[in-house]
């Protein structure tokens, strides 16, 4: 049989005595399980406390190359730097390629349909054959109830007046802050407090819903006389594609800046035949 081992077995005193009288003040025994396991939980505990400190505490920004505040803040900047340029060689991409179009007698690229096939899935999954069937359930509807009228003709000419003879309800009151340019930014920003509501700007039909991670939620509307209005930067979104707005209709509620680059705002396009144009021009903000 094996010896037990003596060293193992053997106890230690630890012990504080006063130099003259030889007097034991304070004693501690312990064994050498003890003093492992003292060393050991000793080591845990000073894990712990550093850890605790770097990870809860200004101290971690003491580290050499950990990342602070500003440097945070301006790689955030960067980020949104970059996707700005990249949108903008998007566009300017559009734009000469429309050039070589339109110089060569080919048709022109439509740009309302290019910034809605850019957008993500539809809210709610909505199936495009459901759309297809509500879209004709509507028009079987506005068929029935203008086929035997008397106001008929009053009804067409208001629904084929040009943009011009339209009259427009404010989306969002507040102010612009970028205006249009339709080579680089066929669109205006108007800036506007987190958590207003945003309104339908004419009579009309949502035919798109859907999520973006830079733009949040986005809703586009198409109106009569062809023209189509595009709302993003919402927190939320009050209607479904398919349904039927009236002018001044919430249909939205403004997000905050926490995921935008330029502060609270909507960004709100106008379509009409196919083409982008000012806003500004036709709605009071």
């Amino acid at each position: 049989m094996d010896k037990p081992d003596k060293k193992k077995n053997r106890s230690y005193r630890l012990s504080l005595q006063d130099a003259i009288s030889h007097e034991r003040i304070w004693g501690l025994r312990f064994s050498h399980r003890t003093m492992v396991a003292a060393l050991v939980t000793g080591g845990v505990l000073v894990v712990l406390i550093l850890f605790c400190l770097i990870a809860f505490t200004p101290v971690r920004l003491l580290i050499p190359g950990y990342p602070n505040a500003a440097s945070r803040r301006e790689a955030a900047q960067t980020a949104q730097r970059i996707d700005s340029l990249e949108t903008k060689i998007l566009q300017w991409e559009l734009y000469s390629e429309n050039l070589r179009r339109i110089a060569s007698g080919e048709d022109p690229i439509q740009l309302d349909s290019v910034a809605l096939a850019g957008t993500v899935v539809h809210e709610g999954k909505i199936d495009s054959a459901f759309l297809a069937y509500r879209d004709s359930l509507l028009r079987a509807d506005v068929t029935a109830e203008e086929q035997f009228g008397v106001d008929d003709a009053a009804a067409l000419r208001r629904r084929n007046l040009s943009i011009e003879a339209q009259s427009f309800y404010t989306p969002v009151k507040g102010v612009v802050s970028e205006g249009f340019d339709l080579a680089v930014h066929p669109w205006i920003d108007v800036t506007a407090p987190a958590g207003s509501v945003v309104m339908s700007v004419l009579d009309g039909t949502v035919v798109y819903t859907g999520w973006e991670e830079d733009n949040g939620y986005v809703l586009a509307i198409q109106h009569t006389s062809d023209i189509l209005s595009i709302y993003k930067h919402n927190e939320k979104l009050l209607r479904k594609a398919g349904e039927s707005v009236k002018a001044g209709m919430p249909v939205g509620v403004l997000a905050s800046s926490v995921s935008l680059t330029k502060g609270d705002h909507l960004h709100f396009e106008l379509w009409y035949e196919g083409t982008a144009v000012d806003p500004v021009q036709y709605i009071k903000f």
